[in-house]
């Protein structure tokens, strides 16, 4: 089984971002998840740069999505809402079908992230993924690494979990 993991945030060192990668080395054998990292180069969604052949970027994102059997999507939540970049590369994918039908599991990192988990689940279930969503919080624990993460029996438990929720 293949994941694709995207992250919401763009910054260095992202809670959000360590936690995808957390969930990679806590993968079991048969599942791979692989991240997507191109996420801050992709163009301003524009329809009419979709209409006949859209951005090589954009092909490739398609193309990952289309590769994964399931997504894993982790989130901050910036002023009640989901970050740009975030929302864009959802855009990009909203007129293509390859996210239609696919699981897409969202976590966050934050349990005051709500507004932006509520409006990834809305946004994903009208582009048609099947949306389970989960918060593992991380609020009052700072400057985790994924090591850390994976020896945190709680972290790494909803981490698997949410794994085997995907297969």
């Amino acid at each position: 089984m293949r994941i694709l993991a995207i992250s919401g945030s763009l910054r260095t060192g992202s809670s959000n971002a360590t936690l995808l990668h957390a969930s990679a080395m806590l993968a079991p054998k048969g599942v791979e998840i692989v991240a997507y990292d191109g996420i801050g180069a992709l163009p301003h969604f524009n329809p009419d740069l979709d209409e006949e052949a859209p951005p090589e970027i954009v092909r490739k994102l398609r193309a990952e999505v289309a590769a994964a059997d399931a997504l894993i999507i982790s989130s901050p939540e910036y002023a009640h809402g989901v970050p740009g970049t975030l929302k864009n590369a959802l855009d990009w994918l909203v007129g293509a079908v390859e996210i239609n039908g696919k699981p897409v599991a969202l976590v966050n990192a934050s349990a005051r992230a709500t507004y932006a988990q509520a409006a990834l689940q809305e946004t994903l279930s009208v582009m048609g993924a099947r949306v389970l969503a989960r918060t593992i919080s991380l609020d009052g624990r700072k400057n985790l690494d994924a090591q850390a993460m994976m020896d945190d029996p709680e972290i790494s438990s909803a981490l698997r979990a949410v794994i085997e929720d995907l297969r």
